[in-house]
């Protein structure tokens, strides 16, 4: 026979005696004037935005395009940092507009950028089949690209160039027939700085028979000193993350630190990450680490190929 085994009687706890107290006594963190207001047709964009709810994400939505346009304002530093995906979703132009317009001080890429870029001014495409071409080792294996890029960085490096210059100067003295939709060819002829930043063995180039290696490391270290240039006057300024998980959190972090340590106050930033889903990384590195002695930092969730252009459309909006 099975011995009954229940679990100890409990007796309930009686809610006689709780203690309550009035509701216009408690501190609310959400009321009426912080609520959303319905759109009108024919409305503004500036319109909308002072129509979102005052809360989470839309709060700090107004609050970063706000310190933006205060650090263009005030004449103080603005840097982009990015992955390749925003340009295979269509966002130079918008990147290259506010070049144009002086929002953005200076851009730093990944190794990727470079190759889906001048792709874009070479032949107004890009972004192989990966899946299809990778089964026949034809990855990443389109003469056109590997040379053109190969022998810009090592043209520049001959030059004391940094590697976003040296590939700048090549594209705008070729005179690609789509040099206005490449952000290195428009930065250069406009001089705003652009760095790259190459982990040896992530790019297509690195494939190349004309790969030099000793080049390349020699340009992307003056390019990461120059970024870090670009770091140290960050006080009241802005950095921005865009759609880069790994190698601009990293390259940012070191370059910060370098800046602190010779003596650069840099305390009072903001940062900001964008990308579609939350990574370790950019929250740590980008968003929380840099702010503990300041500043603010801030986390959007969302299509670069949605966000990237409101964000981009409410600061022009506010600075007009």
């Amino acid at each position: 026979m099975v011995q009954d085994k229940r679990p100890f009687k409990l007796e309930p706890l009686s809610l006689k005696n709780v203690k309550t107290y009035p509701l216009d006594n408690r501190h609310s963190k959400v009321s009426l004037k912080d609520f959303a207001r319905p759109w009108n047709r024919g409305g503004t964009l500036a319109g909308w935005l002072g129509q979102l709810p005052n809360i989470l994400g839309a709060r700090d939505f107004n609050e970063v395009v706000e310190r933006i346009v205060d650090a263009v304002a005030g004449g103080k530093t603005v840097v982009l940092a990015m992955g390749a995906h925003p340009i295979k979703v269509g966002l130079s132009p918008i990147i290259i507009d506010l070049m144009e317009r002086g929002v953005l001080t200076g851009i730093a890429m990944n190794g990727a950028c470079i190759i889906h870029d001048t792709e874009v001014a070479m032949v107004g495409r890009t972004s192989e089949d990966v899946s299809s071409e990778l089964k026949q080792g034809r990855f990443g294996m389109a003469e056109d690209t590997g040379r053109v890029l190969n022998l810009a960085v090592k043209e520049g490096a001959g030059k004391g160039l940094g590697l976003g210059e040296g590939v700048g100067a090549v594209l705008f003295r070729e005179k690609f027939p789509y040099n206005d939709w490449s952000i290195l060819a428009r930065a250069y002829e406009l001089n705003v700085p652009v760095t790259v930043h190459v982990a040896i063995g992530t790019d297509i180039i690195h494939c190349h028979p004309t790969f030099d290696a000793e080049a390349v490391g020699k340009a992307s270290h003056l390019d990461f000193r120059r970024f870090a240039r670009l770091v140290a006057g960050l006080e009241q300024g802005v950095f921005i993350n865009l759609g880069s998980a790994v190698v601009m959190p990293e390259v940012f972090l070191k370059a910060l630190s370098l800046a602190r340590n010779l003596g650069y106050e840099v305390r009072h930033i903001t940062t900001v990450n964008m990308d579609f889903i939350r990574h370790y990384r950019p929250m740590t590195n980008v968003v929380q680490r840099p702010t503990l002695e300041g500043g603010k930092g801030y986390f959007f969730v969302g299509h670069h190929e949605i966000m990237f252009p409101l964000l981009a459309a409410a600061i022009i909006e506010r600075l007009e």
